[in-house]
């Protein structure tokens, strides 16, 4: 069952491109019809009911991905792996479910509307088993379910959310779609699995490793969706969320490319870990901190050099706010790259979860330190700070446990090119004045911008760029002459 990387990849940026165009379309509208006060409701809302759903899928969807990836060649052995995981989490999910709605549904409050609509979410998380088709490297199925979720919504938002009135809308839209792409996938299930018997399933054995990546799981979710409910429940004023999970959106969006390519080597590394060829594993990982300094560096720089005339057109008047915040946090594109290769696609296939959930939990607790010292003073600005920190953090110790399993100063020292290319870009593109419309002046910037930079590149002799470009070729030759 050996699968195309370069295809898993094709598929999954295709996703994430797609992700990253959506937004772009529905992020000015939202932020014009809701407001910053509801987009502040909403993100406040939904990061309260993230932490029920991470307790209740416990660490099973990495867990699940990575141990089916292990026997991908063993039907029999996948098939019993996928209804024990699908049991365990079930039984998780429900407890969870009920502590929920005690707390946030049973009791009524100002948000109980809004919480008894994501209670649908929660019961959507019991039957998602993307997880299973990820770790038999089966993207493009997975790709297709999201890509058509994702079309469904937007038009949704466009039909239904016409005024600040229809958060409520806004919340079924976004639980419906989750609940209906969890339902598509279950069609494809059937020819992959075995018959089994259920007398035979060990359910106990999962608990304990589940339980070990479900550590760092809580840890991730303390500096990306705690500064939210930080800032929620120290500053009275919801806006400074909206602002906050704004700027954030915007950096995911920029995030989704440069860590695409995380989804699909997981699986692939853990095979290879399996199989013992860790020269492979080596040179895949070699070229994924390439891929990290190419994409991120001239992004970072980019984001200085757009920001302040991006925001007032991209989300209307009185959220100049998200631009500061943005160029702020703008280093974590590098960071969350960086510890994204070597957490997720190098010590969690290579079952070093104990080095992940270490790193993971540093930069957690700096967060919340931080958080908690800034956030009442700063407010967003405070969580931002925070954020940056705590990504610094944690991508430091990762790089300090696999010291000895990488040459970390040769790593480094291929972002020189990228570092130097970025430098003239923004040096050229900060002095552009052009007195025309501020949008068409943005996408004049980014294009000459990536001009400059790739023209540099290429006078550099960048040893991955040009391998690159001649793998393509290979390859677009190769379908010439099919």
């Amino acid at each position: 069952m050996q699968k195309s990387l370069v295809k898993n990849y094709i598929y999954n940026l295709s996703y994430e491109i797609l992700v990253i165009l959506l937004p772009l379309i529905t992020i000015p509208y939202l932020a014009r019809v809701l407001g910053a006060e509801n987009l502040g409701i909403y993100s406040f809302t939904l990061s309260i009911s993230t932490y029920f759903i991470l307790f209740g899928s416990l660490g099973i969807a990495l867990y699940g991905k990575r141990e089916i990836a292990f026997v991908q060649n063993d039907k029999e052995a996948y098939t019993k792996l996928f209804w024990e995981l699908l049991i365990l989490r079930f039984l998780s999910m429900i407890v969870s479910i009920v502590i929920f709605y005690i707390l946030f549904v049973y009791k009524i409050n100002e948000y109980s509307i809004y919480y008894k609509i994501l209670l649908l979410e929660m019961f959507a998380a019991i039957i998602d088993i993307s997880w299973f088709f990820q770790g038999l490297e089966e993207f493009k199925k997975v790709v297709i379910r999201n890509t058509i979720v994702k079309l469904i919504s937007v038009a949704c938002i466009f039909i239904f959310v016409k005024s600040s009135d229809d958060l409520s809308i806004y919340f079924f839209i976004y639980v419906f779609g989750i609940i209906f792409g969890n339902l598509t996938l279950w069609l494809y299930l059937p020819k992959f699995l075995n018959k089994c018997k259920f007398v035979n399933l060990d359910i106990k054995k999962h608990i304990k490793p589940t339980i070990t990546l479900f550590i760092p799981q809580i840890a991730i979710q303390v500096y990306t969706v705690l500064d939210k409910t930080m800032i929620g429940a120290i500053i009275d004023d919801k806006s400074e969320v909206g602002f906050y999970d704004q700027a954030q959106r915007i950096l995911k969006i920029l995030l989704t490319i440069i860590t695409a390519l995380g989804a699909v080597m997981l699986p692939r590394i853990a095979s290879f870990f399996a199989g013992g060829e860790t020269d492979k594993i080596k040179e895949y990982l070699e070229k994924s901190f390439s891929l990290v300094f190419l994409l991120s560096i001239p992004m970072i720089f980019g984001i200085f050099i757009i920001a302040d005339d991006f925001v007032p057109i991209f989300f209307g008047n009185g959220f100049e706010r998200v631009a500061i915040l943005m160029c702020l946090m703008s280093p974590i594109l590098l960071l969350i790259g960086l510890s994204n290769v070597i957490g997720m696609q190098y010590l969690l296939p290579t079952k070093r979860q104990k080095e992940f959930t270490i790193s993971i939990l540093v930069g957690a607790a700096i967060n919340f330190l931080i958080n908690l010292l800034l956030i009442p003073t700063y407010g967003a600005l405070g969580a931002a700070v925070g954020t940056l920190v705590a990504e610094f953090c944690v991508t430091f110790t990762q790089f300090y446990f696999v010291r000895k399993d990488f040459e970390i100063m040769k790593i480094f020292k291929n972002a020189r090119n990228y570092i130097f290319a970025s430098v003239i870009m923004f040096v050229c593109c900060i002095e552009i004045k052009i007195q025309i419309i501020q949008a068409i002046s943005i996408i004049l910037k980014i294009c000459i911008g990536t001009f400059i930079y790739f023209i540099f590149l290429i006078l550099l002799k960048d040893d991955f760029l040009i391998a690159t470009f001649q793998h393509i070729k290979i390859k677009f030759k190769g379908n010439q002459n099919d």
